[in-house]
């Protein structure tokens, strides 16, 4: 689960929770991340921390730690205005604050759950 900078409060608001499940399809993380499918492709050959499991047909099958990273560099490249070379260079160079930031979002993502699934108790 790697994400190199913390997302803005406004930035995730705009973009839906990630689903607690293990796999994600290319048309799922295009919705949670709101990009195109040709664009996640893309940039699978631009960033070397995306490698989606490829399985029958040469179907992509993205995990969480995909769906941060797809995150992330939506975020220098559409927010904080990164060129591709940049961001490259910006996700490679920062290993070691990653945890942090991670953990924040992993922190972040396990709220937003915890109240679903404490809305879900209350309106029994």
């Amino acid at each position: 689960m790697q994400e190199a900078i913390p997302a803005t409060e406004e930035e995730e608001g705009s973009l839906p929770p990630i689903p607690g499940k293990r796999y994600f399809t290319i048309s799922e993380v295009s919705q949670l991340c709101d990009v195109k499918n040709h664009v996640l492709r893309y940039w699978e050959q631009e960033f070397p921390q995306l490698k989606p499991v490829k399985r029958r047909g040469n179907r992509r099958y993205y995990m969480r730690q995909d769906v941060l990273t797809i995150r992330q560099i939506r975020s220098l490249l559409y927010e904080q205005g990164y060129t591709i070379p940049g961001a490259r260079a910006r996700l490679s160079g920062e290993e070691e604050s990653q945890d942090a930031s991670q953990f924040r979002q992993l922190v972040k993502q396990m709220k937003a759950e915890l109240d679903d699934v404490l809305d879900v108790l209350k309106s029994r």
